[in-house]
């Protein structure tokens, strides 16, 4: 596990910087909003900072001096099927929420993509048991997946609440026309 130490820090590390600077660019952009959207927030938004939040988690269960890898592969187990849960969860907001249409990315991005990480690291934990390499390489992916998905997912977020709110030529005082 010690090869992997670097692998998990620079995850973790990340996972854990982009959560605070999720908080403040929705901070920042708190004020942009038009009206309040509860519904796509906890379908598309909160979603993000979980995913994040998870490669931190994976991160640290993988650094973790574990006295068995079956504590290990329970541990990764867990946060999977958690994560697979989760994902049900959001799936059924993101239908419900009347907010906003999403398109085909999106049900890849926010739903199929971190959903097949966390199965990945639901089947994955029973191969850590053994002390399998290929085990091993399928946490980091889905732990990297995770974190990749989170950067994606909070870049879409962010650019559709200013795209969305950005006023129109007409509308911008002293514009020409």
């Amino acid at each position: 596990m010690s090869a992997w130490e670097n692998f998990y820090v620079i995850v973790g590390s990340s996972g854990g910087a982009l959560i605070g600077l999720q908080f403040v660019v929705m901070t920042l952009i708190a004020d942009k909003r038009q009206r309040t959207q509860t519904g796509a927030l906890s379908a598309f938004g909160t979603p993000t900072v979980v995913h994040l939040t998870c490669a931190l988690l994976v991160s640290a269960i993988m650094s973790v001096p574990w006295p068995s890898l079956v504590s290990l592969s329970v541990a990764v187990g867990a946060c999977g099927a958690g994560g697979v849960v989760y994902g049900a969860i959001v799936i059924r907001r993101a239908r419900r929420q009347t907010d906003y249409e999403p398109v085909w990315q999106d049900w890849l991005w926010y739903h199929l993509l971190p959903c097949a990480a966390y199965a990945t690291l639901a089947v994955t934990a029973v191969f850590l048991r053994t002390g399998s390499r290929i085990g091993l390489f399928a946490v980091a992916g889905a732990a990297l997946g995770l974190l990749l998905i989170g950067i994606h997912n909070a870049w879409d977020t962010v650019t559709h609440i200013i795209v969305s709110n950005a006023p129109d030529v007409e509308t911008i005082p002293g514009s020409p026309g």
